[in-house]
């Protein structure tokens, strides 16, 4: 009992006690007959080792064995780091030194053969780099069942080779913590003295609740006067702390390829907040390999990208990353790459001290200011300038002088004289003129292949689009918000590769180029807003890939029979009010709820109603419905929307009830959501609220849980209420919304596969509607919002959908995507639905039947190892049905092998004498 000796945690554990119960509980469903590896995942300085440190305290008698091996990364960067690594490890664990270790090779053998015999706690602190992994716990198959191995890392993608079972990411602290922890160290105190509360609020704004910065800060300014504060804070807007920075910059330093490097340094410069696909194509328009960057910075917790795709950063590493420049050549900012601070850039601009070392420079000055004027030569020398952004900056003189290495152009309150600039602009990747001064963007075009992206939003002057003919390749145009925009070039036909057009709120626009209709790669067309624009062309059949069109607030009175031939199309918006229902379908159809329009035989025999599955019907037009919808014979779906309570002719409601085509009508007002039965019909009573389940994917023993969780729960409930299991178990993920429908953003759960998504629908009836009487959900939809993707479902293709059909669904599911869940049913009531999304390791991969012996081949996302002595033979299969990639050839980096993989995401592991990888 005297060995077991607890780790020093914290001085002030502030926040520690609620984070270690939550992976306590991801401990606790651990089985028994298995070893269980969990990792803890955050950026540099959240507390991860702090955390690990408390759970092993609370945990470690539970043990036969137990090893806290701390800060590996620093220990294996010493002269035989290794060994006194592997040896600190069995000495814990057997409580001997007597077993020596001769070499890293032994060292490993002796491990596989120890750990394995007792019941153990391991914990890795700090590793980064998969060798020392492979050196310390190379496989689960060393340990006994019953063992927990616990490892804390900056990069996920060490724990995504590891295949770990459970993981848990670091969640930052909140405010009152944060400003707890921070007066711990800056007043030995919980709380700020008062004179000091407003500056402590600012230093902890600073700081972003990281707590290393928070306690390091905090300390260096303890005892300190409210000038020294203010002095400290004024410093830190320029120049980090440097404890901090060091700590930061481990992340950084620890980025093996230089490019990736260059991207982290160019993000914190320049592009957070910004969309990250408009990074990645200016980024690779440099030379860089972006996207496989972008991803390596996510997975070391360097940069974010939330549920809208806007690339995110810490502040502090923010400025790590710019003091890293800064502190290269302290007293020479025209000699950095990269330039950023005000005051320098205006201090190298104005005395013309550009050099060709500058790479990226932005000068961001506010409005309220008059434009500062520059001379265009100051650029002269700069000849390997790719970024430049500029807020509220004139230039004056010859624009010649501006790099021909441009990339990204990014210039807000663009001046006028912009519109002769006789530079070379062929390399220009992306364009950012918002807010501009210009009336027409250049008098005289020249040819821009390389332009992907032009923006030119909020130009309050802007009278005509440019020449299109000179940009073949852009994809994204974004002219919102042009006020005087009267008309749009014929030549944008010429933009074969576009796929985005945004003309929102061109309130003086009046009518579209008839060639815009050519455009056959455009997805997504804006009009919002342009309220002249009155018309539709029925040559809008001609844009085959056209998914989503918004045109809310238009003159549009009619929409052209064309667009329902339109085989993509998911979303259509054609309102001329703010509603929740346009958002619920996938498409959302208006003008064939007219009185006028009498659909005839000869017109349904023009139209391909094939992707129209709901109708939304405004309450002026429900006159003549039931005719109209006999004439929409694959609507699945009528939705009736008004502002107020609304009183159904009986006419109406009986007509439209007794088309044979129509699945179901609801109509909804602000207060109430009812079947063709009038709300008076469907009683609340102890026994109407009933449940149905739906399992969208494969079963598991997590399923077989929820599923009795849910039904014990339903029957143990509260007459009147619905209470169903939440997200407190750690094997699902719940989200729930009252009524008809769900929305939930996909998370990200890393290192593990979306298995399973379970729906537990919450009901009330009529007591002549019961269950046998067939299939209570009728419709199901699942839209993906962010894909524009959609499946619709009756309820008897919900009975016979097989586990492969659902995978098809699960897999069009990926971190970040916006999706909503709609049920129907005709007479019934929803009150709740309760979305469950069940999580795993990746699919298990087994070997094909063509193996001979010789070199030992590892596939992760499976057990075998099987043998082989040519890789080229190596094939593998799926145990679910996948459709069959295209194999594609890699090379070991180390010894060329060649390696035959199928094109996925999993991972080949060769071992051979040289033990690469």
């Amino acid at each position: 009992m005297l060995e077991m000796k607890e780790l020093f945690v914290a001085n002030h554990p502030v926040g520690v006690e609620s984070r270690v119960e939550e992976v306590i509980q991801l401990l606790k469903d651990q089985q028994q007959e298995n070893p269980l590896l969990l990792g803890i995942w955050g950026m540099g300085g959240c507390g991860k080792t702090t955390i690990a440190k408390a759970v092993y305290n609370k945990i470690f008698r539970e043990f036969e064995g137990r090893c806290f091996l701390l800060n590996i990364r620093e220990v294996w960067e010493q002269d035989n780091g290794i060994l006194h690594l592997q040896q600190q490890l069995l000495s814990a664990i057997y409580k001997t030194t007597k077993i020596k270790i001769e070499n890293t090779e032994s060292g490993k053998s002796i491990l596989e053969r120890r750990l394995g015999q007792k019941r153990i706690l391991l914990v890795l602190d700090v590793v980064d780099k998969l060798e020392q992994l492979n050196s310390l716990a190379a496989s689960r198959k060393w340990f006994c069942p019953g063992s927990i191995i616990i490892i804390t890392t900056r990069d996920e993608h060490l724990l995504c080779c590891l295949r770990i079972d459970k993981l848990y990411s670091m969640k930052e602290l909140n405010d009152k913590e944060s400003i707890e922890l921070f007066s711990w160290h800056a007043f030995k105190e919980p709380c700020p003295k008062e004179e000091f509360a407003s500056l402590a609020n600012e230093v902890v704004s600073y700081c972003e609740r990281l707590p290393l910065a928070l306690e390091v800060i905090g300390s260096h300014l303890f005892n300190r006067n409210v000038y020294e504060w203010r002095s400290v804070l004024n410093k830190l807007k320029t120049i980090p702390n440097n404890d901090v920075q060091k700590k930061l910059k481990i992340s950084f330093d620890g980025l093996s390829d230089d490019r990736d490097r260059e991207i982290f340094l160019d993000v914190a410069f320049f592009f957070i907040g910004m969309d990250k696909n408009d990074v990645i194509d200016i980024l690779n328009g440099c030379g860089h390999s972006a996207e496989i960057g972008i991803n390596v910075l996510m997975e070391r917790c360097l940069i974010t990208v939330d549920t809208k795709g806007k690339l995110g950063m810490h502040g502090l590493l923010r400025d790590m990353g710019r003091e890293i420049i800064r502190e290269s050549l302290p007293m020479k900012p025209e000699e950095r790459s990269r330039l950023w601070n005000p005051e320098e850039v205006l201090n190298v601009l104005s005395k013309d001290m550009g050099t060709k070392a500058i790479e990226g420079l932005a000068l961001n000055l506010p409005k309220s200011l008059n434009p500062t004027h520059l001379k265009t030569e100051a650029f002269k020398e700069m000849k390997r300038l790719r970024l430049l952004q500029f807020a509220n900056v004139q230039l004056v003189g010859d624009f010649k002088y501006l790099s021909t290495d441009l990339r990204w152009l990014c210039w807000h309150e663009c001046p006028p004289e912009y519109t002769t600039a006789n530079f070379d602009q062929g390399n220009l990747v992306a364009i950012d003129f918002k807010y501009s001064k210009l009336d027409l963007v250049w008098k005289k075009g020249q040819m821009m292949e390389n332009l992907k992206f032009l923006k030119l939003s909020h130009s309050q002057h802007l009278t005509q689009t440019p020449d299109f003919s000179n940009m073949p390749n852009l994809e994204k145009l974004i002219l919102k918000y042009c006020p005087k925009l009267t008309s749009v070039s014929h030549t944008i036909e010429h933009l074969k590769q576009v796929l985005l057009i945004n003309l929102k709120g061109c309130s003086e626009l009046r009518v579209l180029p008839r060639s815009i209709y050519k455009l056959k790669s455009l997805k997504t067309l804006i009009l919002s807003g342009c309220s002249l624009i009155d018309k539709l062309e029925e040559d809008i059949e001609q844009m085959e890939s056209l998914a989503t069109l918004m045109a809310d607030k238009t003159a549009i009175t009619q929409v052209p029979h064309a667009l329902l031939r339109l085989k993509s199309i998911v979303y259509i918006s054609l309102c001329d009010f703010e509603g929740l229902s346009r958002n619920v379908f996938p498409s959302i159809i208006w003008s064939w709820t007219s009185p006028t329009n009498n659909f005839s035989p000869q017109v349904q025999t023009l139209l391909d109603l094939s992707n129209l599955v709901s109708l939304i019907v405004p309450n002026r037009n429900s006159q003549g419905l039931s005719s109209i919808i006999r004439d929409l014979p694959q609507v699945q779906n009528v939705r009736m929307e008004c502002g107020s309570q609304l009183q159904i002719t009986g006419d109406v409601a009986s007509d439209t009830c007794n088309v044979t085509n129509c699945n179901e009508m609801i109509v909804s007002s602000c207060a109430s959501s009812v079947g063709c039965c009038s709300e008076g019909d469907v009683t609340e009573s102890e026994n109407s609220l009933n449940s149905i389940l739906i399992q969208m994917g494969m079963n598991c023993s997590v399923t077989k849980a929820l599923r009795e969780n849910i039904l014990q729960k339903f029957n143990a409930r509260v007459p009147g209420e619905c209470l169903l299991p939440g997200n407190k178990n750690p094997d699902w993920l719940t989200f729930s919304g009252e009524g008809s429908s769900v929305n939930f953003d996909v998370p990200r759960v890393n290192g593990f596969k979306l298995k399973t998504m379970m729906m537990c629908v919450s009901y009330s009836s009529s007591p002549n509607i019961k269950a046998s009487e067939g299939h209570i959900i009728k419709n199901l939809f699942i839209i993906n919002l962010t894909k524009t993707t959609h499946y619709l479902y009756d309820g008897d293709t919900l009975a016979s959908l097989r586990e492969e059909e659902w995978h098809k669904v699960i897999s069009n599911l990926e971190a970040g995507d916006k999706v909503q869940i709609v049920v129907a049913r005709l007479g019934i009531i929803v009150k709740k639905i309760v979305v469950y999304l069940i999580y795993g390791e990746p699919i298990d991969i087994v070997c094909g039947d063509d193996m001979v012996a010789d070199g030992n081949v590892t596939v992760h996302g499976g057990d075998e190892k099987v043998s082989a002595n040519s890789l080229e033979k190596f094939e593998v299969t799926w145990k679910t049905k996948t459709p069959e990639s295209v194999i594609t050839k890699e090379y070991c980096v180390t010894c060329q092998f060649e390696l035959k993989l199928w094109g996925c995401k999993y991972w080949l592991q060769r071992g051979c004498n040289k033990r690469c990888t």
